[in-house]
């Protein structure tokens, strides 16, 4: 018997680790296909919300946030690299090179979660971070999200009259809100059938054994 599972994937574009984390948790529901089926929901949460236009280069901002080292951040970026190649996600070889406002596209996957068909916010989500954290590209670039859009083949004018508007704006920070105000300042964090959460861009196996202990105790 396949047991349902509500999943709120809270996270951000602009986290590596989310995309780890994704990946990872992909793997653990292909492993459990005929046990566990997913209700996924993508939800939003921005790392740099005050990011001005034009971003900021990636190692002084890191430097200034938790003030690490140029080899440490090296470092991070090499074992990031490696989590991501488990999981079958390629991160640009130099890194993103700089960090971007991501509000846009929280907005275009709030669009996507609400007039989307299904598996297409989590198409999108996937290809907003291939572009980003994948490619390098210029995340706050409207050309870049909307052919992010294009490739998961959603409406390119209605995406473009979005961004060339605040649309769903509101509705955004709702969501930020809520989750900020029930205690989510780190991504990604996973909330399963909103009780139960998991933190961090854990191994596949870790995503496994807690759905699995999950959807039995649901059963």
């Amino acid at each position: 018997m396949t047991t349902t599972l509500k999943i709120d994937f809270v996270s951000d574009i602009a986290c590596p680790w989310c995309a780890v984390g994704l990946g990872a948790l992909e793997g653990a529901l292909t492993r459990l296909q005929g046990e566990v089926q997913a209700d996924l929901h993508f939800q939003p949460f921005e790392l740099n919300p005050n990011m001005p236009a034009g971003g900021q280069d990636l190692v002084e901002h890191i430097t200034q946030k938790y003030g690490s080292t140029p080899e440490q951040q090296a470092q991070m970026r090499q074992n990031i690299s490696d989590r991501g190649a488990e999981v079958g996600f390629a991160f640009a070889p130099g890194g993103r090179g700089r960090v971007y406002n991501t509000f846009d596209a929280h907005r275009l996957l709030h669009w996507a979660h609400e007039e989307g068909s299904a598996g297409q916010q989590h198409a999108l989500k996937k290809a907003l971070l291939a572009a980003y954290q994948g490619r390098a590209e210029r995340i706050e670039d409207h050309a870049v999200l909307l052919a992010c859009v294009k490739e998961v083949g959603m409406d390119v004018a209605t995406a473009e009259r979005i961004l060339q508007s605040d649309t769903y704006a509101q509705e955004v920070r709702a969501r930020e809100q809520f989750y900020l105000q029930a205690g989510i300042h780190s991504v990604p964090a996973i909330i399963i059938n909103d009780r139960h959460l998991i933190s961090g861009g854990q191994p596949t196996e870790v995503f496994e054994q807690a759905l699995r202990r999950i959807a039995a105790g649901q059963a």
